[in-house]
């Protein structure tokens, strides 16, 4: 698939198939999430693989009881490292660099035929204690990952003229 057509397929599936992701194609998206651009290759983040019913279980419950996530069958959690940038104010590199890392991951997905949509409503705090993260690691972003189990209709956007300004 060329960019622009992966960037054109992505969209937010909400329901997956019962079928579990092949292992090439999870490194290959995890591969292309560490070739994402990182403020000063401190590479301020890290990613939990999130696999297994009881897991996905309680990754679901962090996100206030969104079934979709329980019901893929693989999730990334990216998380913020701070402690691995050496800028001032670390903490907005981090979250820089894990949400590149989550897109390229997310775009990488669609080209490979599988569907995810990005979760930003959890806590964070529920979240930790399910992947395990240490202290100074903190989840910003959960990107179940499987087959689509429905087509959802387009979401439009915003037309460029109000979106794009001239500086």
């Amino acid at each position: 698939m060329e960019f622009q057509e992966a960037v054109r397929a992505r969209q937010s599936v909400r329901v997956y198939a019962d079928r579990m992701v092949e292992e090439a194609k999870l490194t290959a998206i995890l591969e292309a999430a560490n070739r994402a651009p990182s403020a000063g290759n401190f590479q301020a983040y890290e990613i939990y693989v999130v696999r297994g019913q009881a897991k996905r279980q309680a990754l679901m419950e962090s996100t206030f009881d969104q079934k979709f996530v329980g019901q893929a069958p693989v999730s990334l959690v990216f998380c913020t490292h701070a402690g691995r940038c050496e800028y001032p104010s670390p903490e907005t590199w981090a979250l820089e660099d894990a949400t590149i890392a989550c897109t390229f991951a997310m775009l990488a997905a669609t080209d490979l035929g599988l569907a995810t949509c990005w979760v930003g409503a959890f806590s964070p705090d529920l979240a930790t204690k399910v992947i395990g993260a240490p202290e100074g690691v903190t989840p910003m972003a959960i990107l179940p990952i499987g087959y689509a189990g429905e087509t959802p209709e387009r979401t439009s956007r915003r037309a460029l003229r109000e979106l794009v300004h001239e500086g």
